[in-house]
Order: structure tokens, then C-alpha cells, then sequence
């Protein structure tokens, strides 16, 4: 159990207070940063199939025979959530040699419009936050994730490809 909460916490973030949610979130930008650095967009990739699989783990393990199948305190959903948002940052940047913190709008839009469907659940990550199961859980974060991912793109294409910034 101890190595389920310290994995579905993130190492104790998940009871920091007010927002642990948000708190997940901040604490996956720098862990995003460094995996970046120190391996591309390959290596986060990978981290995010690890965290996904190791928070599904632990969220199941948490929360065996609790009432509330997504207590606050788990935050590693919104790790994983989190990296798939920065995939958006991450891949165009080991893509094309470019530093990935020159890309640090990518990264404020990453983290707003995650914590934004996140929070509000539209359509799908709604349905999946529904299921009631640690699956469920993990895989709203990464519908949230993914659709952060692809505002990010949006948002670079209007900056780039429309306005010429």
C-alpha cells in the first residue's frame, strides 16, 4: 500500500491544499521538462505510458474497497494528463532542435486548458470520469490531456500560421 500512495500521490503532492489536482498538474511540468531534456519527446512518451500504467495500478490498489473510487489525494492522473498535454510542446521541439522552454507559451497553454477540461469534463472526459473505476480515473485526465494537446496546436496555428508571431 505504501508504494500505491506514494506513486497515486506523486510522492505526497496530492494532499497539498487548496487544489491538489492543480497541485498534480504543477508538479508534472518540471518532472515533463526533465524527461525532455534528458530524452526527447521518445523518452516523455514513454514516462507517460509508465505513469498511466502505474497510476492505474495504484489508483486500483488505493481505493480497493472505498466508496470514492477518485479521492482528492490521487494526483497521478493528472500527471499522465498533464504530459500528453506538454506531448504538443515536446515532440515539435525534439522535432526541430528547438529548445523546448523557447516553446514556454505551448506550456502555459498546456497546463490552463488542461486544468480547464479537467475540471468542466466536456463529452468524453466526462464519460470516462463517470465509469467509477480506477480505468475511468486515469483516462479522463488523458481525454484531458489530449484535448489540451490539441488546443496547444490550435493556439500554435493561430500564433504561427495566422498572426505570423
Amino acid at each position: 500500500m505504501r508504494a500505491a500512495q506514494l506513486i497515486g500521490t506523486v510522492c505526497g503532492v496530492g494532499y497539498l491544499r487548496p487544489g491538489p489536482g492543480t497541485w498534480g498538474s504543477a508538479a508534472a511540468l518540471p518532472l515533463a521538462w526533465g524527461l525532455h531534456v534528458l530524452g526527447g519527446f521518445p523518452l516523455l512518451a514513454l514516462a507517460t505510458l509508465a505513469v498511466f500504467f502505474g497510476g492505474l495500478w495504484a489508483t486500483k490498489v488505493m481505493t480497493a474497497g472505498q466508496e470514492d473510487h477518485d479521492p482528492s489525494e490521487i494526483v497521478i492522473d493528472e500527471v499522465a494528463g498533464q504530459f500528453i498535454a506538454i506531448w504538443a510542446v515536446s515532440y515539435p521541439a525534439w522535432a526541430h532542435g528547438i529548445e523546448v522552454t523557447a516553446l514556454w507559451p505551448g506550456w502555459v497553454a498546456g497546463f490552463v486548458l488542461f486544468r480547464l477540461f479537467d475540471i468542466f469534463k466536456p463529452g468524453p472526459v466526462g464519460w470516462a470520469d463517470r465509469r467509477g473505476d480506477a480505468l475511468g480515473v486515469m483516462l479522463d485526465d488523458v481525454i484531458a490531456g489530449v484535448f489540451a494537446a490539441i488546443g496547444v496546436l490550435i493556439l500554435a496555428g493561430i500564433s504561427h500560421g495566422v498572426l505570423g508571431l
